[in-house]
């Protein structure tokens, strides 16, 4: 079914009793040309993009709960481009890209709101980083805009300009960054990669891999076995434990990472807020709420809730960026599995192991990269060779020394 103007015209005046469900409630077969595990935002992506543009329609995306139940639907929404590292502002511009044009692909709402994205800085050296960074952005074609006090103070008269602990000096802006409904995403490239041909499977989780002389042949699930030539791995917080399961030791670790959302207020925020001087973002839904998040628990986790001090050290931070948030009532709160590389930056690679590819270590990038991701993976599972922007995630740029650090912080995933 088509979604557009006419259909819900006419669904409306038949009591919208003629939708039909977004996906099929597909059963496991025997054997599938390539099996996709995880499906998240990446995973499903990576379908979509198998079946629509390299043509693979024999696939079978197996999910352990149910689609929209991870971490693409625990995320603070924010896409962006806005990276230094030349490794990684070509990725992310080329998902801002396909960002830009996801609805139209999809046939389906996804909210994208491209009302731009700023990051604040407080001191004459921030400031020279950011323009450092806003100039690696622009020789990536992105669309940096750097923001002095004046232009900033007209944008967000709100922000605690005067009497900061860490004055408010101006700010580096990108103009096409913005938010995305995550939830939305989720079922949008499952309903695409559904009306492909691509079988959803939901609660059918992956208990290990049929591997025989170096060459995996399919996986053992919950619903019983099931044969492939190709098996993607694409999980999140689950990378290190799914993946042992093949005999591998990743280079990440898991950890919770938070997301706040307050109760509705009047329209306040223009688009995405992140501090300076401190670890806080913030954006504003079409419902009112604060979307916000900060630092990572400091423990390694897989549950999906965080601590309380951490909630502290949030709230802190927005009341110290914006005081007159101070009395806003924190309406519901949750957390994602982080699956956090020594590098800060993502893995899309084959495994030693004949016939298993991975896609993991997203930090807290992971909801931002989306379709570049599902099609950089889909690629290289489709023709065993990278795309262009993806060619160093690969899996032994630790062993070689050629690790891709954003922050500049050291190998430990706490620090990214």
């Amino acid at each position: 079914m088509r979604y557009n103007a006419l259909q819900i015209l006419r669904q409306g005046l038949t009591g919208h009793k003629g939708w039909k469900p977004a996906w099929r409630k597909a059963d496991p077969k025997p054997e599938y040309d390539i099996i996709i595990v995880g499906g998240g935002g990446h995973g499903l992506a990576t379908a979509h993009y198998l079946a629509k543009t390299f043509k693979h329609h024999k696939v079978a995306v197996l999910e352990k709960g149910w689609i929209g139940g991870g971490n693409v639907g625990r995320n603070t929404t924010i896409i962006r481009s806005n990276y230094m590292l030349h490794e990684n502002e070509g990725f992310y511009e080329f998902s801002l890209k396909l960002w830009e044009n996801q609805e139209r692909e999809l046939n389906y709402n996804s909210m994208v709101s491209q009302r731009g994205i700023i990051n604040l800085y407080h001191s004459d050296p921030q400031r020279d980083a950011y323009v450092r960074r806003g100039n690696a952005m622009a020789l990536n074609g992105a669309d940096p805009v750097l923001l002095d006090q004046a232009a900033l103070r007209k944008m967000c008269p709100f922000l605690n300009f005067d009497n900061a602990r860490f004055p408010i000096k101006g700010g580096l802006m990108q103009p096409r960054g913005g938010t995305v409904r995550h939830d939305a995403v989720a079922w949008g490239y499952a309903r695409s990669a559904d009306q492909q041909g691509v079988d959803i499977i939901e609660n059918c989780e992956v208990t290990g891999f049929i591997i025989n002389d170096g060459i995996c042949s399919g996986v053992e699930t919950s619903r019983g076995q099931i044969k492939a030539s190709k098996i993607g791995v694409a999980v999140a917080g689950s990378s290190s434990r799914v993946m042992s399961m093949a005999g591998m030791r990743l280079p990440m670790e898991s950890h919770v990472l938070q997301a706040f959302v307050s109760e509705g207020l009047k329209p306040l925020i223009p688009g995405v807020i992140t501090y300076g001087a401190g670890h806080f973002y913030v954006s504003q839904s079409d419902k009112g709420g604060l979307v916000f998040g900060g630092d990572i628990d400091g423990y390694n986790s897989y549950a999906q809730r965080g601590n309380l001090p951490v909630v502290e050290d949030v709230c802190e931070g927005g009341v110290s960026l914006m005081p007159m948030i101070g009395k806003a009532r924190l309406l519901r709160m949750w957390g994602g599995i982080m699956d956090m590389s020594m590098d800060g930056s993502p893995i899309i690679d084959k495994t030693h192991i004949d016939g298993l590819y991975f896609n993991g270590g997203w930090c807290y990038g992971g909801f931002k990269a989306t379709p570049a991701s599902g099609y950089c993976f889909a690629q290289l599972i489709a023709t065993d060779m990278p795309h262009e922007t993806a060619k160093h995630y690969r899996m032994d740029r630790f062993s070689r020394g050629l690790m891709i650090d954003e922050k500049g912080q050291g190998a430990q995933p706490n620090l990214h």
